[in-house]
């Protein structure tokens, strides 16, 4: 499958970086000058060089660029082979200025190795989905494409320690995680971004998933600016307040290393919102 592209400079990265040409969203801001400011600055907060990140749904490439960007190691996955492509431009481009190491893997990541089919978006396209062979395409896309994809576990291409685990996977973060219980295991200082989005949450719901993160040591809250700690409880609430298709919430998570990296002044901040908040 070909896709049509546009190649821009990007302010923030300092680089041409090749986006989708129809894309709504994600290229349009990349353009501009940045992408997702504030998971991009605790995404880069917990990482140092020679750091393995992992970014599952890579997409074009923007969090895979970043880590090369800071000296680490990265493992992307994306599973549809012409977005694949041009995240693997992206990152070679990112590598001729910073040499390092950079590995796409052109997969879905799941629980288990498998096949399956990816539901593609007619103009958010960072909206695609993995869909199960014989199931319907989500009825909020509308009508549009399906590829048939390979799913496999993280475990099997990721051995040592992560620092830095981002998933956003449009709702198969559950499946991605379960097949990342060894990476998980190898790695006790870990960072976390990942979207909640229970619309589309696939194997199991929200609590689930965080009671699951909860157990695995992680202190949670939101992406955001100023992000403080948040209880199960507060999260669902806040969750529950928004949209019940649209809406979702993007998760900030630390076990084993400080929850508050971007510094004291955005502690605070952080403090004044857990007061003001639900």
């Amino acid at each position: 499958m070909s896709v049509a592209t546009r190649t821009v400079f990007c302010r923030s990265l300092g680089l041409e970086f090749e986006v989708l040409a129809e894309d709504a969203i994600i290229g349009p801001a990349i353009e501009r000058g940045a992408w997702a400011d504030h998971e991009t600055a605790l995404f880069r907060a917990h990482l140092r060089p020679g750091d393995c990140a992992v970014d599952l749904g890579a997409n074009v490439g923007w969090f895979a660029v970043q880590a090369v960007l800071a000296g680490a190691v990265v493992h992307a996955f994306e599973p549809a082979p012409h977005i694949a492509d041009v995240c693997e431009r992206n990152v070679r481009r990112a590598l001729a200025r910073r040499p390092g190491q950079a590995h796409v893997h052109r997969v879905a990541a799941g629980a288990e190795r498998g096949k399956a089919l990816i539901a593609l978006a007619n103009r958010n396209f960072g909206d695609n989905r993995v869909i199960e062979p014989g199931r319907e395409r989500p009825a909020d896309m509308g009508a549009g494409q399906q590829l048939a994809i390979e799913v496999a576990p993280l475990d099997e291409f990721v051995r040592g320690p992560m620092r830095m685990l981002k998933i956003d996977t449009q709702g198969s973060e559950w499946l991605a995680l379960q097949g990342a219980r060894a990476a998980l295991a190898a790695s006790p200082r870990l960072g976390l971004l990942m979207e909640l989005w229970p619309y589309a949450l696939r194997g199991a719901d929200a609590r689930q998933l965080l009671e699951f993160l909860r157990e695995q040591g992680f202190t949670l809250g939101k992406a955001t600016a100023a992000p403080y700690p948040m209880s199960v409880e507060r999260i669902l609430r806040q969750v529950a307040q928004r949209d019940p298709v649209k809406g979702g919430i993007d998760l900030y998570g630390a076990r084993g290393t400080s929850f508050h990296v971007l510094g004291a002044l955005a502690r605070a901040h952080g403090l004044l919102r857990s007061l003001k908040e639900p």
